[in-house]
């Protein structure tokens, strides 16, 4: 009997579960591909935040690595810096402070596509004559299946 009690109770302890020297990265891997799935979604809402309907065009991209100051010029003519609302004659001002007077930063023209041409061309004109030679126009870049068409 002392025989069978002994059996039973190295049994039990041979029935305990062992630790698991293993590392679990099941959490961790669902826990970024949700990241992965947020920043995907808000990224392209950290764009410039003027409406505005940009020509398309089949230009590349410009280079450069610092961040690009954005002029708008929506349908109505209205001149945005940035996100606020500015006059024409309130704009070089407004530049030259923001960009603690270097003409070499970067300035992007985004013109709405029904603008009068002659808008846009004041707006630089206006940029040019204050010596901020860095201006570029921004357009939408075309997908792939309009540029085979």
């Amino acid at each position: 009997m002392a025989a069978e009690l002994q059996g039973s109770v190295a049994r039990r302890r041979r029935a305990k579960p062992q630790m698991m020297s293993q590392i679990n990265v099941t959490p961790m891997v669902d826990v970024m591909l949700v990241l992965l799935i947020v920043f995907m979604i808000t990224a392209p809402l950290l764009t410039a935040g003027v409406p505005v309907d940009l020509p398309r065009t089949a230009a590349n991209p410009l280079p450069g690595d610092d961040q690009p100051l954005a002029v708008s010029i929506k349908a109505d003519g209205t001149i945005y810096l940035q996100e606020s609302e500015i006059a024409l004659e309130d704009l070089v001002p407004r530049l030259a402070a923001v960009s603690e007077r270097n003409p070499d930063v970067r300035i992007l023209l985004r013109g709405d596509e029904a603008i009068n041409y002659g808008r846009v061309m004041e707006v630089m004109g206006a940029l040019n004559a204050a010596g901020f030679a860095n201006v570029g126009l921004v357009t939408r870049i075309p997908f792939a299946a309009e540029t085979k068409s």
